[in-house]
């Protein structure tokens, strides 16, 4: 924790609450204030400040250089790489980039921390000011503010299962560069929250900055929650430390926020404190009173120098900035003339986006974004694959597109031809041949087939002619008996004429 003391404290930020975010009490309706402090791990093969390696999983105390376990007489020196990754982070997020930073001892008791302080940023972090943009799903968009993202290198781990009367402890995350991205306190609801943190990782993602996987610890939060009635001034906060699962965040904040209330409506007073979500009861509990700044006595680390970069070196890591989420969004809508919605999900993961356009070159792009964030989606959730562990390529889903637009296949068809691509990686021009599953578009052959159809059921034929709107079941019908195959435009086109239809009806 660093300085949402004082965000709490001074910020109101100009936002009129909504309806739909205010919790329903005995007393009344009350605002949920939040802000968050998450916690990226920087992609990096190296530590902040020293050689040892940062490969997830290896064996315990594997990856512990001198500096890492604080012996006696060794210097920490800066890794250059996990400052321009800092760098990258603050421009990716639209901040300021203070060319000059210092680096803090913050001094605390911790098992895992060998050192008994931890190097941090305070007053003079790397980077300032920036926001993050929300797009809600009911359309609305909310700006976050970032007031500040800085360096700090983590801790170790404490192990309590390996032993009934000792704890042990692994010093292999011991010195690894974390980015503590500090929000201003702009979120109102346990939705916005997801969202922010869902945005926030995706931004990371696409910058290589962090991996983002939470459930290696890689990515965690810790969530600023208080209460108020609409219009009076702030509450008192607690903190919710190290929430490492986006859901968990959600579910945290929920039950926070009532334990809040519960206590004010019944006369008690919150009491500022950091607190644990535990998420077998879905409750928060009480972990130790909140500290202040004090009572970490930071003060500058005298073995590191102020770090001072140049205007030149920043703006040669803007050049290489790739294309970020909201910049790829507005193309999207832009080029392909995709739904808000539709672009929203394909730059979720910047592998989607890239997989979207491979398909769409040179086709209906909203079928293509039909496909892709529909039946394909489906498929990759429900084998549990990644975009690059699909056996379906951009290429042999655009072929079947193709087989679709050129009358070769009919859409129903074309769903059966994309699982049996999914389950062999077979081309879909080959399962269409070897299954023959030519769509038919001999009218003679349908037309058999409808009149078939009609003769076997002349009560429907009557029912339709009152109610045109049951001539679908016939369609039905046809493509059953077709096994699928017929085309429905004939289809529909010939029942209408033999019906006694408009041909729209």
């Amino acid at each position: 924790m660093t300085t949402m003391v004082s965000d709490f404290e001074r910020a109101m930020r100009k936002r009129e609450p909504r309806e739909e975010d205010l919790i329903r009490g005995a007393t009344g309706d009350w605002e949920i204030i939040l802000g968050l402090e998450v916690h990226a791990q920087v992609t990096s093969q190296a530590k902040l400040f020293s050689a040892s390696s940062t490969k997830f999983g290896a064996e315990q105390n594997s990856q512990v250089s001198f500096v890492d376990a604080a012996m006696p007489g060794m210097l920490p020196v800066i890794n250059r790489y996990c400052v321009e990754q800092a760098v990258r982070t603050g421009l990716g997020l639209k901040a300021q980039i203070n060319l000059r930073s210092v680096f803090d001892r913050k001094n605390y008791f911790y098992p895992d921390l060998p050192q008994g302080y931890q190097i941090s940023q305070f007053k003079q972090p790397i980077v300032g000011e920036g926001e993050v943009v929300l797009d809600m799903p009911d359309g609305r968009t909310v700006v976050v503010g970032i007031e500040r993202l800085h360096l700090e290198q983590d801790a170790g781990k404490s192990l309590h299962d390996q032993h009934p009367s000792m704890s042990f402890v692994d010093l292999n995350r011991s010195g690894v560069a974390l980015m503590e991205i500090v929000s201003k306190p702009d979120m109102r609801s346990a939705e916005e929250a997801r969202a922010y943190v869902t945005k926030l990782r995706t931004i990371l993602r696409y910058l290589g900055t962090c991996d983002g996987n939470m459930e290696e610890g890689s990515l965690r939060a810790d969530v600023n929650v208080s209460v108020r009635k609409a219009g009076t001034p702030l509450g008192t906060r607690c903190e919710i430390k190290n929430v490492n699962s986006i859901r968990f965040i959600g579910q945290a904040i929920e039950y926070e926020a009532r334990r809040q209330i519960d206590i004010l409506e019944d006369g008690g007073a919150i009491v500022q404190e950091t607190r644990l979500f535990d998420p077998k009861t879905g409750e928060t509990r009480s972990m130790r009173s909140k500290e202040e700044a004090h009572d970490y006595r930071y003060f500058p680390d005298p073995d590191l120098l102020p770090l001072v970069l140049k205007q030149d070196e920043v703006d040669v890591i803007r050049a290489s900035l790739p294309e970020l989420p909201d910049e790829k969004k507005a193309r999207l809508i832009s080029a392909y003339g995709l739904s808000a919605y539709d672009a929203t999900v394909l730059i979720g993961e910047s592998a989607r986006a890239d997989f979207f356009e491979a398909v769409a070159k040179g086709r209906d792009a909203k079928l293509v974004a039909n496909w892709v964030t529909g039946d394909f989606f489906a498929a990759l959730n429900r084998e549990g694959h990644s975009i690059e562990q699909s056996p379906v390529t951009a290429k042999q889903l655009g072929e079947l597109l193709d087989l679709i637009s050129d009358g070769t296949i009919s859409g129903r068809i074309a769903k059966q031809i994309f699982d049996s691509m999914y389950k062999t990686g077979r081309d879909p021009s080959k399962i269409v041949e070897e299954e023959g599953l030519r769509q038919v578009t001999d009218f003679g052959a349908i037309e058999a087939a409808i009149d078939a159809v009609i003769a076997a059921n002349p009560d429907k034929v009557e029912q339709t002619k009152v109610k045109p709107q049951l001539a679908g079941w016939f369609v039905g019908q046809v493509m059953k008996s077709t096994s699928g195959k017929a085309n429905p435009q004939v289809v529909n086109e010939i029942l209408a004429r033999k019906l006694g239809l408009s041909s729209d009806g």
